[in-house]
């Protein structure tokens, strides 16, 4: 077994890994004109076969977009066969012509497929994801005819031209895979900003050739997601889009023992989730928070969102600041089972703060490199959790600022 996550070099961008290194997979990006910049905006992922099964998790805004109201549909059936994916367009708070854009572009997909005699497809096969700019429609003229493109070139090498298209503020594409025992999992995400989970955190299609049903393909991806997507939060804002979907059929015939394929396809999430971290909009700093010592895990994982989603802490890491008073006020907030005057708090090894007052010299704390380590002992259990952010950058003001204009 192992995991391999993508470095950003042009040799490793060579590699066709991503949603078609497992076996029975093709794949597709190509440029219809959703972007101005003319760069790929339309994905698409085939599963060839033998057998279809298929699992998603979905963002909990009530802002839903239509292709989440669409997908939460399709996931019903366990059976989906196709993702097309968009950037350029959310195709969120679009109505009911936004849902009926959604819908349209599950036909065209299936009916194009069909024609080209990849199989008998119907649109309640077809998962659809959007990302881009909320409350405009889609070019619904330009989207067919990218939708055509990229069935023209569906390839078992697509995997990398897929992830591109699906890229909005991205720098750089996200793919992963795993080489298990007789099967792989392999996948792609994208994701800058709006990095905050509900049950998912940004696009993500997951591929596996091993022989799994639905039932549980679904449990498996629910706690995947739960360990990793669902602990990332960069800018504390949750999307009206998010989506991982996770696509199986038994083209390695191998059937795997369900605790292993659990591990393995988390392993995947957690190298996508860090490649999200890593690129996240504007970061200069990857800060990972582990708490320990929690009563319950659901104390460990609120008091790390806390400290994640504290703007005057990741002020201060982006300052080179290391504040931990910050740190202490923002765990103070939270409802969770601890005794104030027993939390110790470390920043980068160093324990700045003991029995919630001062600790060692918070000028022994180094934060000139990128990844910053924070440790908040509770002592209060035997729980812990990891929560992953970014600092709050010059940079990340100055793209969110202008993002629509």
């Amino acid at each position: 077994m192992w995991v391999r996550g993508i470095e950003w070099t042009t040799a490793h961008r060579s590699i066709a890994v991503s949603v078609t290194q497992a076996q029975g997979f093709t794949a597709a990006g190509v440029a219809a004109g959703l972007k101005s910049s003319g760069a790929k905006d339309v994905s698409l992922v085939v599963n060839t076969g033998p057998k279809a099964a298929s699992a998603a998790v979905f963002t909990t805004n009530k802002f839903a977009a239509a292709p989440v109201i669409w997908s939460r549909q399709i996931r019903s059936a366990g059976e989906a066969r196709v993702v097309v994916l968009n950037s350029g367009g959310a195709n969120a708070c679009t109505g009911p012509a936004g849902f009926a854009d959604t819908h349209v572009t599950a036909e065209l997909v299936a009916a194009g497929l069909t024609a080209r005699e990849l199989g008998e497809f119907g649109a309640g096969e077809v998962f659809v994801c959007s990302t881009g700019l909320i409350g405009e429609r889609l070019d619904m003229s330009a989207l067919g005819k990218g939708i055509h493109l990229a069935i023209a070139r569906l390839a078992p090498t697509g995997g990398a031209d897929a992830a591109d298209a699906i890229m909005t503020t991205d720098t750089q594409r996200k793919i992963s895979e795993s080489r298990e025992d007789g099967y792989t999992i392999g996948g792609m995400a994208k994701g800058a900003g709006m990095l905050a989970p509900g049950m998912a955190t940004m696009l993500s299609v997951i591929t596996t050739d091993a022989d799994i049903d639905s039932e549980f393909l679904q449990q498996a991806l629910e706690f995947a997601t739960s360990q990793t997507f669902d602990r990332l939060d960069s800018d504390g804002c949750m999307s009206t889009n998010d989506t991982v979907i996770l696509l199986a059929n038994a083209a390695s015939g191998a059937t795997p023992d369900p605790g292993q394929f659990t591990e393995a396809l988390t392993r995947v999430c957690e190298d996508l989730a860090h490649q999200l971290m890593a690129d996240a909009e504007g970061a200069t700093k990857e800060i990972h928070i582990e708490v320990t010592g929690a009563s319950c895990e659901s104390d460990a994982v609120q008091v790390g969102r806390s400290v994640s989603r504290s703007n005057l802490f990741k002020c201060a890491m982006f300052g080179q600041d290391p504040n931990w008073g910050r740190i202490l006020s923002a765990v103070g907030t939270t409802n969770a089972n601890f005794v104030a005057d027993q939390v110790d708090v470390s920043i980068n090894g160093v324990k700045i703060c003991i029995g919630g007052g001062v600790g060692e010299d918070r000028s022994d704390v180094d934060l000139s490199q990128r990844r910053v380590d924070v440790l908040i002992e509770l002592h209060a259990g035997a729980h812990r959790a990891i929560i992953r952010t970014n600092d709050l950058s010059i940079g990340y003001v100055v793209e969110n600022s202008e993002y629509s204009t």
